[in-house]
């Protein structure tokens, strides 16, 4: 038995590491372009595909967003995850893919209209991706919802248009609020 227990000590350590351990993949994946075809001019450039992106989820009460036009953004298996903190002081994330914020969202914000602008940004680039860190203001058009925060987006050039590849976002708050490096240069 004292030869047993630490062999099955070391297979209780051993088990759970060998199951975080990802993976590995020797081949390439093509990107899957399946996604509603892009106009040329929202995915041209970074500040094309930005622009976009904040244009089609704004607009006022009642007007029905074109949902292909924002998939037409983004690559198939995109993510989008917006983030939280709770009254205890723990971080919440929720996983989504462009049909599910569709799927939660479109309601609400064709209902009670919605803009959401770009105030600043901040890019890096290196070969065919970047990160943008893009302050955002989003707002109901009656006025009873207002939130600041910063979305960060990777972004993927394939050699012939821009595509989004994940958005993470949070929102200001009194704790934590916008620092002056991501606010609009005065």
């Amino acid at each position: 038995m004292r030869r047993l227990l630490p062999a099955l000590l070391a297979l209780c350590i051993a088990t759970p590491l060998a199951a975080q351990t990802p993976p590995t993949t020797t081949t390439d994946t093509p990107l899957d372009t399946s996604m509603p075809a892009a106009a040329p001019a929202d995915v041209a450039s970074m500040d094309a595909i930005m622009a976009a992106l904040y244009h089609v989820i704004s607009g006022p009460p009642g007007k029905t967003r074109d949902w292909n036009r924002m998939r037409s953004l983004f690559v198939p298996e995109a993510r989008m995850i917006p983030t939280r903190k709770t009254k205890d002081g723990a971080v919440r994330m929720r996983w989504m893919t462009v049909n599910d914020y569709v799927a939660t969202s479109a309601a609400l914000i064709e209902r009670d209209g919605f803009v959401e602008r770009e105030l600043a940004r901040k890019s890096d680039r290196f070969g065919n991706m970047a990160q943008v860190f893009s302050t955002y203001d989003g707002r109901t058009t009656k006025g009873d919802y207002h939130e600041r925060g910063i979305n960060s987006l990777q972004l993927l050039f394939d050699g012939k248009r821009w595509w989004i590849v994940s958005i993470m976002w949070v929102g200001e708050t009194a704790d934590m609020p916008l620092p002056p490096d991501y606010l609009p240069k005065r």
